[in-house]
């Protein structure tokens, strides 16, 4: 054993055999485990100790509901106008980037009121509620709402805002639709989608009381509604997109919904432009796309777009002559006699949009051009050349391959799909049945169609958030009257029923 006047005695634990000389290495280990504590070792065991105890304070103390700080610096949403949700498995509580949130608007909101999260004081939070961004669509028949049903779920798939939809149809359509509607209980935001049931008798009244349109499109009688959306839709509405059945979206649609924001104080009208087109048959109606369009709804009821007999037969109302008759007078002419005492404009080609191209050639100052991002069509040579696949491809390859931008307003710059429009495909009532994309060897079957399978087969009850408080409200409106109907009942000081 080892001893020293400065160690006591220590008998160790391990047996040493007797008359065997002690091992150098047990003795000296023996003397390491006997010695005290150092200074420098205290102070380090107890500058340990208060630092464990001081993170365990403020960690209790920050987890504490009665704690919580109020800290007066702006909040980072003050200058971000979205909608927030808490929700664990969802990553829309983030803050976006400034470019990707919906521009404010001064306008009443149909956004739901959501919550603030649990840990974060309700009081720090200064959300904006964003107008609904509304939709004005025509479907009459199963086929042409088996394509607005994908159009629809794409807006509200993408959609940051809350959404309304106008929808004029018939019951066939209604019914399509609202099989797949009753499937979303929880949208990630408020949706009201409004039925609008016009009867076909009363269509063709409208038509025959402005005096001279008629049309030879496939489209038929449910197509020249288009002219009259402001006329269907209620004053309240003041402003709504319109698109064509066969096309759904690729991106939020709030982008193209800040487009009005973007607007002259005048402008009535929003649609594609293509300047480079030309068809003289046509009178030039394939420069515009009527598949897509914004609607100043209150503009176009100030102008008072469409005639009627019954503004005609008011001496009053005839002093302020609607704005289409001398627009399609200036494209095509005259009306001439079409028998049964009717009269009609002649040469008139692609249905609505034939009078929508008379209308903003006459009257350029109420119209505004819509960028080609938004009108991304198989009409157009294969839709410029765009599509999916070489998700390297950089901005100069983009311009260097895309056509039909040249002597447009989009000329120079690449086309940036948000919107995709399947028109053109003729011989099939929808779009995603064409024989063409079975075809390997078809352009537009390469390109794009991964990006229609995706969209078509996306499943209603996908649309579902479940930690969403936010609605889908369906109503349906049976007893419209026209604009005009409603300005000669209040001539009469009557609610009677007027006869075509």
């Amino acid at each position: 054993m080892v001893s020293s006047s400065y160690f006591p005695p220590y008998q160790d634990a391990s047996p040493i055999v007797p008359d065997s000389p002690p091992s150098p290495w047990r003795s000296r280990a023996n003397v390491l485990r006997r010695r005290p504590l150092q200074f420098r070792q205290i102070a380090f065991i107890v500058a340990t100790l208060t630092i464990s105890f001081s993170l365990l304070a403020f960690y209790h103390f920050r987890d504490s509901p009665s704690a919580t700080l109020q800290i007066d610096f702006p909040s980072p949403l003050d200058s971000d106008p979205i909608s927030y949700r808490p929700s664990f498995d969802s990553t829309h509580g983030r803050i976006p980037h400034g470019h990707h949130a919906p521009a404010q608007s001064s306008s009443t909101s149909l956004a739901a009121s959501h919550s603030a999260p649990s840990d974060l004081p309700s009081s720090s939070l200064s959300v904006s509620k964003p107008d609904p961004v509304t939709f004005s669509l025509i479907m009459f028949s199963e086929g042409s709402a088996a394509e607005g049903a994908v159009l629809i779920k794409s807006i509200i798939l993408y959609s940051s805002s809350s959404l309304e939809f106008h929808i004029i149809c018939d019951q066939s359509a209604q019914d399509y639709l609202e099989r797949r509607l009753n499937l979303v209980t929880h949208p990630k935001h408020n949706v009201l989608v409004r039925f609008y049931r016009i009867p076909h008798d009363n269509m063709v009244a409208r038509i025959h009381r402005e005096g001279a349109i008629n049309t030879d499109h496939s489209a038929g009688v449910p197509g020249l509604m288009k002219l009259f959306i402001h006329e269907i839709l209620p004053p309240t509405v003041k402003r709504a997109i319109f698109v064509d059945t066969d096309a759904f979206f690729i991106s939020d649609p709030v982008e193209l919904w800040d487009r009005f924001d973007a607007s002259k104080p005048g402008t009535a009208i929003v649609m594609p432009y293509h300047p480079d087109q030309s068809e003289p048959d046509w009178h030039n109606a394939n420069r515009i796309c009527s598949c897509i369009m914004l609607l100043n709804l209150e503009r176009l009821r100030e102008l008072r777009l469409m005639d009627s007999s019954y503004y005609r037969d008011d001496p009053q109302a005839a002093r302020v002559p609607a704005l289409a008759p001398p627009a399609f007078e200036a494209m095509f002419g005259k009306p001439v006699e079409a028998g049964d005492g009717r009269m009609r404009y002649e040469g008139v080609k692609l249905g609505d949009q034939g009078y929508w191209w008379a209308i903003v050639d006459h009257r350029p100052d109420i119209f505004e051009y819509l960028s080609f991002d938004w009108e991304v069509s198989s009409c157009l040579m294969d839709m410029y050349m765009k599509g999916l696949g070489d998700d390297d491809a950089d901005d100069a390859h983009e311009r260097y391959v895309q056509v039909h931008t040249d002597n447009t307003p989009d000329a120079g710059r690449a086309i940036l799909p948000k919107m995709v429009h399947f028109n053109c495909l003729d011989g099939v009532d929808r779009y995603f049945d064409w024989p063409g994309w079975s075809d390997p060897n078809d352009g537009l079957a390469h390109r794009w169609l991964p990006a229609v399978r995706y969209h078509v087969g996306y499943k209603w009850l996908w649309l579902n958030q479940p930690a969403s408080n936010a609605t889908l409200t369906i109503q349906t409106l049976y007893d419209i009257k026209f604009a005009d109907e409603i300005f000669a009942l209040e001539r009469a000081g009557t609610t009677a029923d007027i006869s075509a």
